[in-house]
């Protein structure tokens, strides 16, 4: 072939491979309102950054039927920083897993972790592409990467699942530190005619894999999103908080001029009778610096809020009690969460804030069947294995096995309460009835409630040094900013010993 040859070849492999599935395919995508896998790593990486790898590979005899074997792979900015994506194109071939596609994935995750960059998964996938993986040759090809379902945490990982999640798809979502979903996307190990197959059971889509189910029943999903837009923008903000690799810490950012401005009113959010309910996240957005709070599973465990905040630039992970639901009593879907969220944040060096308020541990038979014991020790184990900063505020009542939990005791670095707070082994008016056998109206009842209700007093703790200070609310936000400053790992850098690298993603 001459120059021109070489040249023309050259640009009829490139377009061919860029074509994707084919125009009809991506019109009925922009019709729908979805974006497609190279729109999507568009809006993911900042403007003129994307660098493709693997564009021209592809599975079977004709490249033109498999476009970059139908997942685009490659590096780019996310505001600034370099970051890794797989892009799964459901236009060429439900974007099915074959061993070559498998390489472009395994390439992308060793890069990440052996150069420190943010890995992103856009899924929406059909599973295994039939007849490549069948049989006992094509079986024995998928193992052929020893870590290929292998989590150590070493880079964040995020996922979005964008369309049908089947196969390579769900795998990585469930294993990435944060995973979006977009409403009208599925996430389950089969699709519904295929369990209609093996079981005989006629179950909608929605209720195999919809977004209410990992939303609010499996907690699988962080956030539910309305568009492919907002979905990678949640991406970009997640990974705002973290550092690209666990060896570093996250970024500090600008403070937000109004940051701390509700503070002077804070007390006002906590309502004068302990048993009134109050919404915590209200408290949240006020100590924090403005517009930084970024919850994560709001839908599932709803008396536990956890989320990604800044406290004077820094990035921390807020872990609260939420007397909006159950009074507060934490639940054992909020000490999943809870503890995995510990997890995350160790990984990636960002400290810890408990803000607390609450009567104990959710209890009765239906905890009991959910494993509450083992459940509360997970939460208590990742809590106690964590090493970066933990900083806990008592705002209002900490009771029984939840008070190490939430942070009491050497279980956190620094302990703050307000002199509106109350800790004990349970709530006066029930210690009361339970020690002395008295109800309300009994005579001594009231007295001996009084005794007991000054033995919870936080100035009880301060005095025998149990907490190490009694703040007004007001000064909140400066003292956690404060003890932030006090509590850097100088020695290492900011980076804990991530003793947590290799916990399971879903405990």
């Amino acid at each position: 072939m001459d120059r021109k040859e070489i040249s023309d070849d050259y640009e009829r492999r490139h377009a061919q491979a860029l074509a994707m599935g084919g125009a009809a395919k991506l019109q009925r995508r922009r019709d729908a309102g979805l974006l497609d896998a190279r729109a999507r790593l568009a809006a993911l990486f900042d403007e003129g950054s994307f660098a493709e790898v693997g564009l021209f590979a592809f599975s079977g005899p004709d490249a033109g039927k498999a476009p970059a074997d139908g997942k685009i792979a490659g590096f780019g900015r996310i505001a600034g920083r370099e970051a890794a994506a797989m892009s799964n194109d459901f236009t060429v071939m439900g974007a099915s897993s074959t061993m070559v596609n498998g390489r472009k994935i395994a390439h992308m995750k060793r890069v990440a972790a052996q150069r420190g960059l943010p890995l992103v998964f856009l899924g929406e996938s059909s599973g295994a592409r039939i007849p490549e993986t069948m049989g006992a040759a094509g079986m024995g090809a998928s193992g052929s990467d020893p870590a290929q379902y292998l989590r150590l945490r070493e880079t964040p990982w995020a996922a979005a699942i964008l369309g049908p999640c089947y196969g390579s798809s769900s795998w990585y979502s469930c294993l990435s530190d944060f995973k979006v979903m977009r409403k009208g996307a599925l996430l389950s190990v089969s699709s519904a005619p295929l369990v209609k197959q093996a079981t005989g059971a006629t179950l909608e889509p929605e209720a195999l894999g919809g977004w209410l189910l990992h939303a609010e029943t499996t907690g699988l999903v962080d956030q539910v999103v309305d568009s492919d837009e907002e979905a990678i923008d949640a991406i970009r903000r997640f990974l705002s908080y973290l550092p690209s690799h666990n060896a570093e810490t996250p970024p500090l950012q600008p403070v937000p001029p109004g940051s701390g401005d509700l503070m002077p009113g804070i007390l006002e959010l906590l309502p004068e009778r302990e048993t009134q309910v109050y919404d915590m996240k209200k408290i949240i957005r006020a100590i924090v610096d403005r517009d930084s709070f970024f919850e994560l599973k709001a839908r599932f465990g709803k008396t536990g809020i956890t989320g990604l905040a800044r406290l004077g630039g820094r990035a921390v992970g807020i872990i609260a009690s939420n007397p909006l639901h159950k009074g507060g009593a934490l639940e054992i879907a909020a000490c999943r969460k809870i503890a995995s969220f510990i997890v995350l944040c160790d990984s990636f060096n960002i400290p810890l804030v408990n803000l607390v308020d609450v009567p104990g541990f959710a209890i009765g038979l239906e905890a009991e069947q959910a494993g509450a014991p083992a459940r509360i020790m997970n939460y208590m184990t990742a809590l106690q294995l964590a090493t970066v900063p933990k900083l806990t505020v008592i705002l209002r009542k900490l009771y029984g096995q939840a008070y190490l939990n939430m942070g009491g005791g050497r279980n956190s670095d620094e302990i703050a309460v307000w002199p509106t707070a109350e800790i004990g082994f349970m709530a006066p008016a029930a210690g009361v009835t339970v020690v002395d056998g008295l109800s309300p109206g009994d005579p001594g009842f009231d007295d001996r409630l009084a005794e007991l209700a000054r033995e919870t007093s936080p100035w009880v703790m301060a005095a025998n040094f149990h907490v190490q200070q009694v703040i007004r609310p007001h000064e909140t936000r400066d003292w956690l900013v404060r003890m932030l400053e006090v509590h850097q790992a100088r020695g290492t850098a900011g980076v804990g010993r991530h003793l947590m690298q290799s916990w399971p993603c879903y405990l």
